[in-house]
């Protein structure tokens, strides 16, 4: 049995879990709980954390208040083959930019693969690590965000702003 530990702390943006396996940060979302770990990991041990994922906890909130100066944390992540070629293809664009879900498909060698793309990325399970939040519809606007559009827009205007007005948002 897996065991996933696990814990929420308090965030610029709100409440935030962050579950780790053995191998990495396993999910990273805003305003899930327990529960949403044992539907999300039926077979795994939960573990609520003691205080040794202090060095991830303190990753992770780097990377909300600083992105382009994050430390690289370990992460942890299952989908299918394509989901995770979109993860991985996310985690290429710098802090700052976005790209549409067109360019992504593209990237990919896959075109046609628009609706698929947006698929895998509202299915990613690392928010801000895996930034999902840096895809945007080919008119530029914000399209969804699991975390809520809000929290979209103050992530991509954190990202843009000189780093001292990163660390005041």
């Amino acid at each position: 049995m897996q065991a996933i530990r696990w814990t929420i702390v308090e965030s610029r943006l709100g409440p935030l879990l962050i579950a780790a396996s053995a191998k990495g940060i396993c999910r990273l979302t805003f305003d899930e709980g327990e529960e949403a770990l044992q539907r999300i990991f039926p077979d795994a041990e939960l573990v609520k954390d003691d205080g040794s994922m202090r060095g991830l906890v303190e990753g992770v909130l780097a990377a909300l208040d600083d992105p382009p100066a994050a430390p690289e944390l370990p992460i942890d992540v299952r989908g299918t083959a394509f989901q995770e070629a979109v993860w991985r293809e996310l985690r290429k664009i710098p802090p700052g930019e976005t790209r549409s879900y067109a360019q992504i498909a593209a990237a990919l060698g896959q075109p046609g693969a628009v609706r698929a793309v947006g698929t895998a990325n509202g299915a990613n399970p690392i928010a801000v690590l895996v930034p999902c939040h840096r895809v945007v519809r080919s008119d530029g606007s914000l399209g969804g965000y699991a975390g809520g559009l809000e929290r979209k827009r103050r992530l991509l205007e954190a990202e843009r702003a000189p780093r001292q007005a990163r660390l005041d948002l």
